[in-house]
This record gives C-alpha cells, structure tokens and sequence, in this order.
C-alpha cells in the first residue's frame, strides 16, 4: 500500500481505536446478555427463563448495535483487512450471525408463543447464544494466528486458503474460553437484574462461583499458550518493558479481587463494573500487544487503511456517531435498570 502522511496516519490510529472501542463493547454488553442466554440452559424453571429474556428485552438491540458499528468502521477504514479478513472467518462468522439471527427471533417472539412452543423458543434462545459466543470467540482466535494472502505486484491483496482454515487447536481454545467468560458475566448480570428474594439469584451465585475460578483457568492458559506460539506476543511481554507489563497484570487481578468481594457482598452493580474493567484492562493490553499489527504477520493497521480522501470523509461523517450511541446505551441501561421478578417473564 501506499506510503500515508501524518493527517491520515493519525486517522488510521484513531478509527483503530474505535474499532476496538466498539468491540469492547460489544464483549462487555451484549457478553452479559450472552452469558444469560447459556446460563438459562441450565434453569429448570420455565418462567425464570422467560424473565431472564425480559431482563434483557429494553436493551440487547442496542447491545448489539456495536457489532454493527464495529463491521462499518472496519469497511468503512480498513477495507482490504475488512475484505480478505471475512474471507477467511467466512464459515465461523456466518455461523456466529445465525445464533444472533436465532435468539433475537427468540427474544422477540417467546412472549408471543403459545405455551408448548416456549420451551423450544428458550431451547433456541440458549443454544443460539451459546453457538453465537463459541463460533466468535473461534473467529478470533484464527484472526490473531494470521492468514496468507496473494502477493501480486500493482494488486490488492486477497485470502488464499480453504473455508476450515480456521479451525486450528487455539481457535477451539478461544471459542471454549470465550463461552467460559461470559458465563461469568451473564451469571452477574442475572444477580443485578432480579429482585434478592428471588430464588434464581442463588443458583447463579452458584454458577458464577464456579465460572469464575473456569476464567481464572482460562485467562492463565491462553495468556502461557499465547507467549509460547506467539513471538510477536513474547517479545513485547518480556522484552525491556517486562515490567510495565507485570504492573497492567497486577491491576487485572486488583480489579478481579474487587469484582469478587463485591459480588460476595451482594453489591451486583460493582461487581459487573470491576469486572467490566478488568475485560477493559485486558483488552487495551491485547492491543498495545499487537501494534501495529491488525491481524498479526497478516496486516498493520497502516497497511490496511483506505486512501486518504475516503479516510478524511468517512471521519467528518462518522464521528458524531459514537458520542450518540455512547449516549443512547446509557440511557437504555438507565430507564431499565429496575430489578425484576419471574413474573415479569415473556408469556405473563
């Protein structure tokens, strides 16, 4: 690709920013409602399954938004990674597309079910969440191990490989670590949605229990397997900033203990933020891990990025955008913050 100037480097660094601004998000919000939805695989209870959904019916289409707005800044600045990226992750994607298809049916049309078809619209709801986290968690993890791409001169460059490229040991890993954290945050968010008195806020203290010491499992595998086949990751982790490293891991397990001793003080709305910081944390290390790589050894983030008129013209019409939906998102989790009780479940 062409050499770019300052205006447009700039540019390019910003709008990558706000790609992974709009991804984090996306993890954080719709993760909960995500957790919900495999954690209410696992509640017997017909109408507490029916009242998770309405837990979440005021602000899952907004959750989702960011991934919308994540897939239009891609194209909209980094066209050639947006192009041979989705090459690639063509199968996991479509698939991760179908669970968000599946359960927002789900979500829509359960309260509008007769009886004997809500239990496989709650069937529906959980496996499609399920299905949606484990095939996007894969579609990273391939991400971060690369692609090959044509290299002819004068051209652009293009995906070369087969539809199950993808599936590879740590693609897998990341799918089941992905399903294994927002079981986490999904067992939180319950507990701040329902009323204390209410039976389902135990069992997914319970599960929450459990699922936190499977994330603390998690995060330590795939932070040892990511420093062993990762160069790019080993350099910078214990190169001659070792240290700056050591201390962003130290405020990660800070904010972890915090998230715990909230949740055992049943204060719910602190512990989804502690852990809310510490997914934030994790995330801006993953990213300072990687620069200036987009998809590592693949594409740099300078590499990918549009010409510089269409870069200055997406910016002056997009970038009034986040500030709306950033306040769009609180307003939503705000007028629908109210805990709620099995009787507010779809169907009543």
């Amino acid at each position: 690709m062409n050499a770019l100037n300052q205006t447009q480097d700039i540019l390019t660094f910003v709008w990558w920013l706000s790609l992974a601004l709009s991804i984090l998000l996306y993890i954080i919000l719709d993760g909960a409602d995500l957790g919900a939805g495999i954690f209410s695989l696992f509640v017997p209870d017909e109408d507490e399954r029916g009242a998770i959904m309405s837990a979440m019916a005021g602000t899952w289409d907004a959750n989702e938004t960011w991934l919308i707005v994540a897939g239009g800044v891609m194209f909209g600045t980094f066209p050639f990674v947006y192009g041979s990226l989705f090459s690639y992750l063509m199968v996991p994607l479509a698939l991760a597309l179908w669970g968000i298809i599946t359960r927002a049916v789900a979500l829509e049309f359960r309260h509008l079910a007769e009886k004997r078809y809500q239990r496989f619209s709650d069937w529906a709801f959980g496996l499609s969440s399920l299905a949606t986290t484990f095939f996007g968690g894969m579609a990273v993890g391939a991400a971060l191990l690369g692609f090959p791409m044509t290299h002819v001169p004068d051209q652009v460059p293009t995906y070369v490989g087969g539809a199950l490229r993808f599936i590879t040991p740590f693609s897998v890993w990341t799918g089941v670590a992905a399903v294994i954290a927002v079981s986490l945050s999904g067992g939180l968010f319950v507990r701040a949605r329902f009323e204390p008195s209410e039976p389902i806020r135990q069992h997914a203290a319970r599960w929450t229990n459990v699922a936190f010491y499977l994330a603390l499992a998690a995060v330590a595998i795939t932070v040892v397997v990511s420093s062993v086949i990762f160069p790019w990751v080993s350099s910078k982790w214990f190169g001659p900033h070792f240290w700056a490293w050591g201390l962003g891991g130290l405020l990660v397990v800070f904010a972890i203990v915090k998230m715990r001793i909230a949740s055992a003080a049943d204060r719910d709305f602190a512990a989804i933020l502690w852990l809310n910081l510490a997914i934030a944390l994790m995330a801006a290390g993953m990213l300072a891990t990687m620069y200036p790589w987009m998809v590592p050894n693949t594409w740099t983030i300078y590499a990918g990025a549009t010409p510089q008129v269409s870069i200055i013209t997406f910016t002056l019409a997009m970038a009034g955008f986040f500030p709306v939906m950033l306040m769009y998102n609180w307003y939503q989790i705000w007028v629908f913050r109210a805990r709620i009780t099995k009787l507010a479940a779809y169907g009543h």
